[in-house]
């Protein structure tokens, strides 16, 4: 593994060359369910950054099936510069929503973050840094050199997030942070992992980094700032369960899992 990127924050990425098939450089993909209440506050944040950047970007919200008003938060939003969309994904869980956004985009570089936005904002820079020096999958981290914990998790869930990770190591190999919702990919690797991914829960980003490393793709993992926001829809007493299922279903399914050598990418 190189070591995190922090350095190059100020170094604009190159635009698509012209005649690519891609409509945007960089499509950015929120996962939302019942989410009105904070998701007008995280596009306009993401919107007004994006549209400072020297290349063409767009957002897309993944509406999984909510209830309440989270598809039209989009529509306010359009003035500011910034191509919003909202794609429906019937399958539940954050996982499902997120591969629909993956597979479909035809962006060059296509990420995903919380519709919290725990990572503030201006984190896409250095993510497309690491992209531009020729990374395929980049991974925003709370727990490697450099990042910065601002509001840290209640008690319980970081007992339960120390378990998760010592049950998880040999999947996530030298990742310190799976769980963090901002990744990064460009557009081959993402639909590479993304058209097979099985786990549709928590433990989907588990999934995702361990197919990644299957496929000898080039990771790197970043310092990220990161905030623990009120709202979280995991619950980890009554969550715990579905949690420890699809470990067990993920180790299974990929029982034969060899990851390439990192000096053989």
């Amino acid at each position: 593994m190189h070591s995190p990127h922090t350095e190059r924050r100020d170094a604009p990425p190159t635009a698509s060359p012209p005649g690519s098939l891609s409509t945007v450089d960089l499509e950015l993909v929120i996962p939302a369910y019942n989410e009105e209440r904070r998701l007008a506050r995280t596009l306009l944040a993401l919107a007004d950054h994006l549209r400072q950047l020297p290349l063409r970007s767009a957002l897309r919200v993944i509406d999984n099936g909510s209830s309440d008003r989270t598809a039209e938060c989009a529509d306010r939003i359009a003035a500011r510069g910034v191509p919003v969309t909202v794609t429906g994904c019937s399958r539940r869980g954050k996982g499902a929503a997120v591969a629909r956004g993956m597979v479909t985009s035809r962006a060059r570089w296509v990420g995903f973050c919380d519709a919290d936005l725990a990572t503030p904002a201006a984190a896409v820079d250095d993510a497309l840094a690491l992209l531009q020096d020729g990374h395929q999958v980049v991974i925003g981290s709370r727990r490697c050199h450099g990042a910065e914990l601002k509001v840290r998790q209640p008690l319980v869930r970081r007992l339960g997030g120390a378990g998760f990770r010592l049950l998880t190591r040999r999947l996530s190999g030298p990742i310190a942070d799976t769980q963090c919702g901002f990744k990064f990919f460009e557009a081959g690797a993402a639909r590479r992992i993304f058209a097979d991914i099985t786990t549709v829960g928590f433990a989907f980003d588990l999934e995702v980094i361990a197919r990644a490393r299957a496929l000898g793709l080039a990771l790197q993992e970043f310092p990220v700032a990161w905030s623990d926001q009120e709202g979280s829809s995991f619950r980890p007493l009554t969550d715990g369960r579905r949690v420890a299922r699809d470990l067990w279903r993920l180790h299974r399914s990929l029982a034969g899992f060899q990851p390439v050598p990192e000096a053989a990418r």
